[in-house]
């Protein structure tokens, strides 16, 4: 980079701003310039910034009294939240912001988080907050958010925090540092969605399609995972999608840990990108610790992968309601697509010998296809497993029919 990088800071300065002062003057130290933005609700800010609360306010058409009189922090924190993602994408959209750091608490976090999302993916962004320990998927998203743990509170300098502080302070100006450039973004990109349990596959089509000078991105389907690959997807980054796991779509039909939400599954059937889709991983569904899943789903059958995740078998008339919908997805669709059912079992946890294996189930679906599917979508039902090398083929083979029409 042949100039000085610029860090925009922000944070609700009438709480903190003792810590974005030392964040400021940690960056100006590493050689960056600082632009400190106040989303502040109630109070003003008592040092100096270069985007005022009221500067963020009027973005919306709104004036500071507006938020006052609402007398609730959610509300309040919607305004400044559109306000303060409006001026930095300004910003972003002039050249004049190289990374983002934020600081706060509860509200912080929320209006700061919300900010970087808008944010593309690759761009620096750095959130210093008092829950980075908890669970932070509604403030990360979808997007590659630098979560720092503060250990104490954010209230005043001391010894932890001036620590803390520079650290974060020097991983954003290292990033903001950094010039990067995709190689050649007209490199068609092939999306795979997989579970590990299904990974061979998946492992298999990717170096299939890199061999032909493709690029392929692997998701992992654990909710967050298919819900950036759709909004990828949505933005017209896929020119092939491949699913081999349908874990989300489960856990969304069944109430498990994995739902990526109602619209997974059809981005891409929608554009019209050729989409192939297996049925992989639907031999169960996602749940917590045991004994919590045992109350959840009773008198089922369990495999506990670790302590935080346990596998419970899906029941045969769930293994239907899975195909038919995959199979309205499908008849739906406008451009090409297929789908592949391994007979043998949908994951590494249905094999023969496996904690899961029902060799019922794989029949059962695809008689459910057999039925449900319209004519334009092919069925291609193989005897393999999901993780053997022939059904790998079987997929390889329809991805490339596809890439060399």
């Amino acid at each position: 980079m042949d100039r000085v990088p610029i860090v925009l800071v922000v944070a609700t300065m009438d709480t903190k701003a003792d810590e974005a002062a030392y964040m400021r003057a940690c960056l100006n130290e590493a050689g960056v310039n600082v632009l400190l933005m106040d989303v502040g609700i109630i109070g003003k800010s008592p040092i100096d910034v270069e985007i005022s609360q009221d500067d963020v306010v009027r973005a919306t058409g709104h004036e500071l009294a507006d938020v006052h009189d609402l007398k609730h922090e959610g509300r309040a924190s919607r305004i400044m939240i559109a306000g303060a993602t409006q001026l930095a994408q300004q910003l972003h959209r002039e050249g004049r912001v190289d990374a983002i750091i934020g600081l706060g608490g509860s509200v912080g976090t929320d209006i700061c988080t919300a900010v970087m999302r808008s944010f593309p993916i690759g761009f620096p962004k750095v959130m210093i907050s008092t829950l980075a320990s908890h669970d932070v998927r509604p403030f990360v998203g979808t997007k590659d958010i630098l979560m720092f743990p503060t250990i104490c509170d954010l209230n005043g300098i001391n010894r932890i925090l001036r620590k803390i502080l520079k650290n974060a302070a020097l991983a954003a100006v290292g990033m903001a540092r950094q010039e990067f450039r995709d190689r050649d973004d007209r490199t068609p990109l092939v999306f795979i969605g997989t579970l590990g349990t299904s990974e061979p596959s998946a492992l298999r089509i990717k170096q299939a399609v890199e061999a032909k000078g493709r690029e392929a991105i692997i998701f992992h389907t654990t909710g967050v995972g298919g819900q950036a690959m759709e909004e990828m997807i949505g933005e017209g980054q896929a020119d092939i999608v491949v699913e081999v796991s349908a874990q989300e779509l489960v856990s969304h039909l069944l109430g498990g840990d994995y739902d990526a939400g109602p619209d997974r599954l059809s981005a891409a059937l929608k554009r019209g990108v050729p989409t192939l889709l297996v049925p992989g991983c639907t031999d169960f569904v996602v749940s917590g610790p045991i004994g919590i899943t045992q109350k959840r789903f009773p008198n089922r059958q369990y495999h506990r992968h670790n302590a935080a995740v346990t596998a419970v078998r899906t029941l045969h008339q769930e293994t239907e309601m899975v195909a038919r919908a995959m199979a309205k997805l499908c008849n739906e669709a406008t451009g090409p697509r297929a789908v592949a059912v391994p007979l043998g079992g949908f994951s590494g946890f249905d094999r023969p010998g496996g904690p899961l294996h029902d060799p019922e189930a794989p029949e059962i679906m695809a008689e459910v296809f057999r039925k449900a599917l319209g004519p334009e979508t092919p069925l291609h039902v193989s005897p393999y497993h999901i993780n053997e090398p022939e059904f790998g083929d079987l997929l390889i083979d329809i991805v490339t029919s596809w890439m060399t029409n």
